[in-house]
C-alpha cells in the first residue's frame, strides 16, 4: 500500500486543465477530484454570493469524500450588469454571449475555497475586462475554433481569445479561473508551501 507521505497533499475539486496548470505553475502537488453540483443561481442571489457559494459547495462535496485531505475549489463567472454568464449551453448561447460582451467592459469574478476538517475559508478575485467589438463573422469564426465552449463568458483570455481583449484590470490568473495571489495566501495559511515559499525553511 502506498504510504501517506507519497499521497498528494491537496485535492483539486475541478476537472479544469487551466486550474491544474495554474497550481502546477506555483509548484503545488495535487490530485484531481471533480465535483459535480447544481450550479443554477438562486432567486435574488448576487453574482458575488453566487460564485462564493458554488466554490464552497464544490469544496465541501469533495471534502465529504476525502475527509482527511485539504480540498481546493474555485468557480468563475462573467458578469455584465447583474447578468451572470457561465459556460455557454450551445453555439447559439455562446454567440449571444460574445455579442453582448463585445465593445463593453464586464466583471470576472472567481471565488476560491480551501476546506479541511478544521473549517472552510474563501477568497474572491474581481477583475474587469473589455473585449473589442466583433462582427458576426468574427464571433462565428471564434466559436468554430472550439475554444469558447467550456469557458465562462465564452472566451479564453489565455488562448486565441487574447486577441479580443482590449484591456484588463485585475488578475490575469483570476480571469483564467484560479487567482494565484488569493490561492497562495489560502494555501500558505494552511501550511502548504507554494510559489516562492517552496523549499524555504519554516
Amino acid at each position: 500500500m502506498m504510504s501517506a507521505r507519497w499521497r498528494p497533499l491537496l485535492c483539486l475539486a475541478s476537472a479544469s486543465p487551466r486550474r491544474r496548470e495554474l497550481l502546477a505553475q506555483i509548484g503545488v502537488p495535487h490530485a484531481v477530484v471533480p465535483a459535480e453540483i447544481d450550479e443554477a443561481p438562486r432567486p435574488g442571489e448576487s453574482p458575488r454570493d453566487y460564485v462564493i457559494r458554488v466554490a464552497r459547495e464544490k469544496a465541501l462535496l469533495v471534502l465529504s469524500r476525502r475527509p482527511q485531505r485539504l480540498v481546493l475549489a474555485a468557480d468563475t463567472v462573467v458578469v455584465l450588469g447583474e447578468t451572470i454568464y457561465g459556460k455557454p449551453r450551445d453555439r447559439a448561447h455562446g454567440l449571444e454571449m460574445l455579442a453582448a460582451l463585445g465593445g463593453r467592459a464586464h466583471r470576472v469574478l472567481t471565488a476560491v475555497t480551501l476546506a479541511s476538517g478544521e473549517g472552510c475559508t474563501s477568497a474572491l478575485s474581481e477583475s474587469t475586462v473589455r473585449l473589442r467589438a466583433m462582427s458576426a463573422e468574427e464571433r462565428a469564426a471564434y466559436w468554430d475554433t472550439g475554444e469558447p465552449f467550456d469557458k465562462a463568458g465564452g472566451y479564453a483570455i489565455q488562448g486565441l481569445g487574447a486577441v479580443l481583449v482590449e484591456w484588463l484590470e485585475g488578475s490575469f490568473s483570476g480571469v483564467m479561473g484560479l487567482p494565484l495571489f488569493e490561492t497562495a495566501r489560502l494555501l500558505q495559511s494552511a501550511g502548504v508551501p507554494c510559489g516562492i515559499t517552496r523549499g524555504r525553511p519554516t
